[in-house]
């Protein structure tokens, strides 16, 4: 929990789902984290950009740009690159994990996931 008149700490969840990105909206927000959301990886570095998260949790299918390419954009960008971001992904090849963490990805879930193992990754991270 955090405590009174500490700014709480702001996740940037991307999702191209509605139902998904609103599920871990409102838990990480139940867990004492502020919480904006994007839709789409141009929206995300966008976001990323304008917002200055503390974390992003992003998911790697998204539409446009996808996850992969938008967590380059937000690594390669000085002003962003110390974001941790948290790679969600429905796909569980072997290959996955190790292809996240090369496009810069902090740490990785495979979906479908429940929103108290996002909430303990971000927690990880954030210490």
């Amino acid at each position: 929990m955090v405590a009174e008149g500490v700014p709480r700490p702001l996740v940037l969840v991307v999702d191209d789902y509605e139902d998904a990105r609103e599920m871990y909206a409102e838990c990480l927000d139940a867990s004492g984290f502020a919480v904006a959301q994007a839709e789409s990886g141009d929206e995300a570095v966008a976001k990323a950009l304008s917002l200055q998260p503390a974390l992003i949790v992003m998911d790697l299918a998204l539409p446009g740009m996808d996850g992969w390419s938008a967590t380059r954009a937000i690594k390669a960008d000085a002003r962003t690159a110390a974001i941790p971001v948290v790679a969600l992904t429905g796909h569980a090849r072997s290959d996955a994990s190790a292809a996240a963490r090369d496009a810069g990805c902090d740490a990785f879930l495979t979906k479908p996931c429940l929103p108290d193992q996002i909430v303990h990754i971000v927690r990880r991270l954030l210490g």
